[in-house]
């Protein structure tokens, strides 16, 4: 049975096309691990996707879309604890040179859970509160900051 595709708020479109890419992430640290490459290279390319992609796309998040919920909105606040356990697991990741393969493969499921939560839960629930006028507000906001995903990475051992 095949699900029907989700509508998206023109303003959230961007930065649903962004987690495609952190899917494309998720697949490639998987991948690597399936094929048994070295840690070391799967690690130089997670830390890389953060830094350049990753962290700028969560900082546009908590400050361009979550500020247009409520402080305390439970869905708000658990994208935003979510945010902070990737970039704690990535961290992580960082400061070792042999990385064990399990705290890859747990970056990759969380951070794959956090983009599905987001999509399915968080920016349905942002489409259903938020005033029209307040989504096209966010919607000028994301087009003026946002950058398209442009990998440059010569590495690549998914292949």
């Amino acid at each position: 049975m095949k699900t029907k595709p989700i509508k998206r708020h023109p303003a959230l479109i961007p930065v649903s096309q962004d987690h495609h890419f952190g899917l494309l992430l998720v697949w490639k640290i998987r991948k690597g691990i399936k094929m048994k490459i070295e840690t070391e290279r799967i690690t130089g390319y997670l830390n890389y996707f953060m830094r350049e992609h990753l962290e700028p796309h969560f900082q546009m998040e908590e400050n361009v879309l979550f500020p247009y919920l409520a402080k305390n909105d439970l869905l708000r606040k658990q994208a935003e604890e979510q945010h902070q356990e990737l970039r704690q697991k990535q961290e992580r990741i960082a400061k070792h040179e042999n990385v064990p393969v399990d705290q890859l493969a747990d970056f990759a499921d969380g951070l794959e859970s956090h983009i599905r939560f987001e999509e399915r839960k968080l920016f349905q629930h942002m489409q259903k509160e938020l005033m029209e006028k307040d989504l096209d507000e966010m919607d000028l906001a994301i087009k003026t900051i946002h950058e398209k995903v442009v990998e440059i990475w010569d590495d690549q051992f998914w292949i």
